[in-house]
């Protein structure tokens, strides 16, 4: 995975060529408590930067999951309808919630990075 780039509304992106990676921040899972169902988008989809494509659901409440990008859904971590707790345990890395191609990769380039997510996300604590 590359760089991980960040959303405010807590998704990361991570870009390899034309397809992106997104899932949620291990801010968001925190916050979210413990995540015991992913509802994932449909291959195929296009979707445009702001869409609902997915939801969590934790113990304590559903939280919706916009894409950062817009583009076309290509795979879905499938892996994540048996295993939910993976978001938990692996937010930025095995829990994953889906790749899309991009149609428009310069809207990666308006994420913040790493350190200004951070500076964001404390704030928001």
């Amino acid at each position: 995975m590359g760089d991980l780039r960040f959303s405010e509304e807590h998704e990361w992106v991570s870009v390899d060529g034309d397809v992106a990676t997104v899932g949620i921040s291990n801010f968001a899972q925190e916050q979210l408590g413990d995540v015991v169902f992913v509802e994932l988008p449909e291959v195929g989809r296009s979707v445009s930067r702001g869409d609902e494509v997915a939801v969590v659901e934790s113990v304590k409440a559903a939280s919706e999951i916009y894409t950062p990008l817009s583009g076309e859904i290509v795979e879905i971590n499938g892996a994540l309808s048996d295993e939910p707790a993976t978001v938990n345990a692996s937010p930025e890395a095995n829990g994953w919630f889906f790749k899309l191609r991009m149609s428009d990769a310069s809207e990666a380039d308006e994420l913040m990075d790493a350190a200004a997510y951070k500076t964001f996300a404390d704030e928001q604590g």
